[in-house]
């Protein structure tokens, strides 16, 4: 029988299907960014973009869109990431002093007119929104300010609005010649399409954003990060290590699909007399008489076993298929021999193959949820066949509270207070994300369970 092969490709992995037989063949990970034999360190060298010396975000200068294409992929990790932004967010963005009583560093929560007016003038909660997407995914953000016009003629400046630059579109300029190699001696930010390596975008420059000098430039660009260990210039995300984890674990589904539409989860041995295919010849030799070659005739009988099993494939094969049957005859030779058509299923282990997938996907998600630092109870994660308790998810939330959102929001809104501090001098005034804390249920009065308003951190 002549076989035709059909390669279906899921990333790492892919199944080829021979006629009624499929096999699986995964692939190894993409060693550039992480296999541990390779090196990683991609700040080492410049890179040249459109002319421009650049430090390269990733070693092929792609982690950002690489990120990307993982987590459009995965079915777990952007909805744990989207449950931390939720966390981290809270109430809201709210302005507030910090106050020291009885030794204690408290916030008081204000609204300062001015403060709110100038938020009123453009579209702050955007910026908050893209600002916290982008540390969450990259773990820094790149900062576009925009300053007033009054310094042209000896006014007072002001910074009037802030804008989030994607980090696809954003790259940090190599430090000069002869100065340090870390992120303070970069003094220009480049923006472009980086994706696509700036072929029609060109690369736009912008000087670094100087806090002790806020009004120099008229638009200036800064970039806010949580720095990384090791790293001269750019942040690892926390789930860096994970991300094998994540490719895996999305190329489960497609095979198990692909599994279920194809039924590669059973195979078949045909048992075809001998007798029957000797007939199918002795008719073709009688159709095409001694004007065709042997060969001839050898490859229209081929032509028909083809057609033959392709047929019992398509009944053998596939979902839709479930309750057919195949009919056959059976005949006596010349000689007396019986010859019967056979079709025997040929067990391949495929339950123990898809249990194994699964506890590879179990493994995976928890690997995950473990990479990305939030807590399961959290993430609506299944542990061991069970959901978290709600006592088990109160303290997992009183502990990120209490560890996991400073940080965040200190990067998140050192732009925005930055700004504060350089338009409206003398003032204390911050801004931060509003969060209540939450109290146990037997420490709240029946009455106001269901409307519980907990007391503010």
């Amino acid at each position: 029988m002549k076989e035709e092969a059909t390669i279906k490709n899921f990333k790492k992995t892919s199944v080829i299907q021979v006629d009624a037989t499929a096999y699986t063949v995964s692939t190894g990970l993409d060693t550039d960014y992480f296999s541990t034999s390779q090196r990683t360190d991609w700040e080492a060298d410049p890179m040249i973009v459109a002319g421009k010396e650049i430090v390269p975000y990733g070693i092929q200068n792609d982690l950002p869109d690489k990120i990307r294409q993982i987590m459009d992929r995965n079915n777990l990790a952007p909805g744990i990431l989207e449950r931390e932004i939720g966390l981290l967010y809270g109430n809201g963005p709210a302005q507030y002093t910090v106050e020291i009583e009885n030794g204690q560093i408290t916030r008081k929560y204000t609204e300062d007119q001015e403060i709110t007016s100038w938020l009123a003038d453009w579209d702050y909660k955007r910026y908050i929104d893209m600002a916290m997407v982008e540390f969450k995914y990259l773990k820094g953000v790149f900062v576009k300010r925009y300053r007033n016009r009054a310094p042209r003629i000896g006014r007072q400046g002001m910074i009037t609005n802030l804008e989030v630059i994607p980090g696809t579109d954003a790259r940090l300029a190599w430090p000069a010649k002869g100065a340090p190699k870390r992120l303070e001696s970069v003094k220009n930010i480049y923006v472009g399409d980086f994706s696509n390596n700036c072929y029609d975008t060109g690369v736009a420059t912008y000087p670094i954003y100087d806090p002790w000098n806020p009004f120099k430039h008229s638009v200036s660009v800064g970039f806010h990060s949580k720095y990384s260990f090791g790293m001269s210039f750019y942040p690892k995300p926390a789930f860096f290590g994970t991300l094998p984890w994540m490719e895996r674990s999305s190329d489960i589904p497609e095979v198990l699909a692909y599994l279920s539409e194809n039924g590669i989860t059973s195979a078949y041995h045909i048992h075809s007399p001998s007798g029957y295919w000797e007939a199918k010849k002795e008719k073709l030799e009688k159709k095409y008489g001694e004007s065709k070659p042997e060969a001839f005739i050898d490859a229209k009988l081929e032509e028909l076993k083809d057609e033959l099993f392709k047929k019992m494939s398509a009944v053998l094969t596939g979902k839709k298929n479930a309750g057919k049957f195949i009919q056959t005859v059976d005949f006596y030779d010349d000689e007396g021999n019986l010859c019967q058509w056979k079709v025997e299923a040929i067990d391949q282990k495929i339950k123990d193959y898809v249990e194994a997938q699964l506890k590879i996907s179990e493994k995976a998600d928890s690997a995950i949820t473990s990479g990305i630092g939030l807590h399961p109870s959290l993430s609506n994660i299944v542990v061991n066949g069970q959901l978290s308790s709600g006592s088990q998810m109160l303290y997992a939330l009183k502990l990120y509270m209490a560890s996991d959102t400073t940080i965040p929001e200190e990067v998140v809104f050192e732009p925005i207070n930055q700004a504060i501090a350089a338009n409206f001098p003398g003032k204390k005034v911050r801004m931060g994300f509003y969060h209540h804390v939450v109290m146990k249920e037997e420490n709240v009065a029946p009455e106001d369970r269901v409307t519980q308003n907990a007391e503010v951190k």
